[in-house]
């Protein structure tokens, strides 16, 4: 059987290392067929965003028109989506060819680098029009924070949060603890089957970006294989956590410290 078509709805890195890049080498690598629908050109390399060029919201809903006219879609996930023009064209678009298949959104906000990737206009369009239609919601802590209104900085707190803004949604959350301090890299998923804790290994001193596209990536891959919700995040969290402890590093780069995911781990 030939493998399940995945959708990555999100922006290009010229880098490689995250956007719609990052989600082709990880749905690759776990099984499926990437499909892409472009909403962004971003200029960046690990630790700078030096420019970002939104593309029309016509375009973006055609290329998700002519996907979902043309391939058996199996599961879907947002990415970088772009401004709250772009957001409103992808929701009304999902809404119109979906028909009812699996959709992550991973919350692009914020950069690795920290620089801020959505206005407070877009991000009040993500929150109106695009989170009601998820799956799953796979915010990181300082995504997290915005959409709950608070900080998050404790073990606690991301459970607390996750839980709230699952039954604000009325979906699944993912609420991703990359950022917390310790040996562990802890993540809690809060869905219809209640609390769930996945734990990896963290490993330290890496300095590289698009560990959310490529976990969101790898569980919207997972749902369409056919798996269920929690065992799509597990192999995800087991997949992510491999792709950054063999991630590559270049000693002759002209920046400190380039490192970037091996999307194809051992």
């Amino acid at each position: 059987m030939p493998p399940p078509p995945v959708l990555t709805i999100a922006g290009s890195d010229c880098s490689g290392g995250a956007g719609i890049q990052a989600d082709m080498k990880s749905i690759s690598a776990n099984g499926g067929y990437a499909l892409t629908a472009l909403t962004s050109v971003v200029s960046e390399t690990p630790g700078l965003v030096s420019q970002i060029r939104l593309l029309d919201a016509d375009f973006i809903v055609d290329q998700i028109r002519v996907l979902f006219g043309g391939f058996p879609i199996q599961a879907a996930k947002t990415g970088m989506v772009g401004g709250a023009e772009q957001i409103h064209a992808v929701a009304k678009a999902w809404r119109e060819h979906a028909g009812g298949i699996p959709l992550v959104v991973d919350p692009v906000m914020v950069a690795t680098s920290g620089g801020r990737l959505l206005k407070d206009d877009a991000v009040e369009t993500l929150c109106a029009e695009l989170l009601p239609l998820a799956t799953l919601i796979t915010p990181n802590m300082d995504e997290a924070a915005v959409l709950w209104g608070r900080a998050v900085t404790s073990r606690d707190e991301m459970a607390a949060c996750a839980a709230d803004l699952a039954a604000k949604y009325q979906t699944a959350v993912l609420v991703k603890g990359g950022h917390l301090i310790g040996d562990a890299a802890a993540d809690v998923l809060v869905s219809k089957d209640g609390t769930s804790w996945h734990e990896t290994a963290r490993t330290p001193g890496v300095h590289t970006h698009g560990t959310g596209c490529t976990y969101s990536s790898a569980i919207a891959t997972g749902l369409a294989r056919g798996l269920d919700l929690v065992n799509a995040v597990a192999h995800a969290k087991n997949y992510v956590s491999r792709a950054i402890a063999q991630h590559f590093d270049w000693p002759d780069a002209k920046v400190a410290a380039l490192h970037a995911l091996n999307h194809f781990p051992q």
